[in-house]
């Protein structure tokens, strides 16, 4: 245990870390959305969060509505930047083709833990699965306790305490037992009003930098666009590569946000679209 503890702690003190820095870069040099719609907007790569970002919380994962035209708006983006445009996750990329049929864009599912690298392709699995007896347990756990809901994952297992927020401490304390009795490199990272159970060394940052060095990606400036602690490490990788991450208000950004809800996410989304749609055509050589 004082291994995994040890790791959940440096991983936790180094997402604070990140979000500090995040703060204080946003003040001094980070552009704006607007700023950057004044840009060379065919030139970014586009990576988007989807729960809390595209999509308002919902008290459960499968009441979330999706806005009308913000496929749609999609689409045009990703035409206009010539298919640079991803969708990085904590949920299966499968449930996102449903909330976004027709559409199945490249991106990430449970944090980092599938991928999927061209447009309507496979979706690989690029973390081992989380032990089916571990699985087994915590569903069966939460049944036992009102309002807690187990939302397995394949590589990933989300328990989710948004109907039972009194039970949170006990929820984490109960987990972090459980997992004591299973090998090292699984860690409880913490989200919205959830626990989430995944393999260490995986992060919505480890699939931007494998999404990024595709050909429709690469040599594009990096905009990330998320909500909450686990888009921290993607917000790392973007700025890494000269790019700009983007917070969007909720329960881990409660200030000092660049945009205020998931309906000026669409606001900014729509603009986008327009200035790609508008904006002059590089001439052939």
């Amino acid at each position: 245990m004082g291994d995994r503890q040890h790791l959940e702690e440096r991983m936790a003190k180094a997402a604070t870390d990140l979000r500090m820095d995040e703060v204080r870069l946003a003040k001094s040099s980070d552009p704006t959305p607007g700023d950057l719609l004044a840009g060379d907007v065919r030139n970014y790569a586009l990576f988007l969060d989807c729960d809390g970002t595209l999509l308002d919380i919902a008290p459960t994962p499968n009441e979330v509505v999706v806005p009308a035209k913000l496929v749609e708006t999609l689409v045009r983006i990703y035409k206009g930047l010539g298919g640079a445009l991803a969708i990085l996750t904590g949920r299966q990329l499968a449930e996102i083709d449903t909330l976004m049929k027709p559409a199945m864009f490249v991106g990430s599912g449970v944090h980092g833990g599938e991928l999927r690298t061209t447009t309507g392709g496979a979706i690989a699995r690029v973390a081992t699965s989380l032990p089916a007896s571990l699985v087994e347990e915590v569903i069966r756990r939460a049944q036992k306790l009102p309002g807690i809901i187990a939302e397995p994952k394949g590589p990933g297992l989300a328990v989710h305490y948004r109907l039972a927020p009194h039970l949170k401490d006990a929820l984490e304390a109960e987990l972090r037992g459980l997992l004591t009795q299973y090998p090292e490199g699984l860690v409880l990272c913490h989200g919205r009003k959830l626990f989430e159970i995944i393999p260490a060394g995986h992060s919505k940052g480890t699939a931007l930098e494998t999404i990024l060095a595709l050909p429709e990606f690469a040599g594009r400036r990096p905009i990330m666009i998320g909500d909450d602690m686990g888009d921290i490490p993607a917000f790392a990788a973007a700025r890494h590569h000269g790019g700009v991450g983007l917070r969007v208000a909720g329960e881990q950004f409660g200030t000092d946000v660049e945009l205020e809800s998931p309906q000026r996410v669409f606001a900014w989304l729509t603009r986008f679209a327009e200035q790609l749609e508008t904006a002059p055509r590089p001439r052939s050589s």
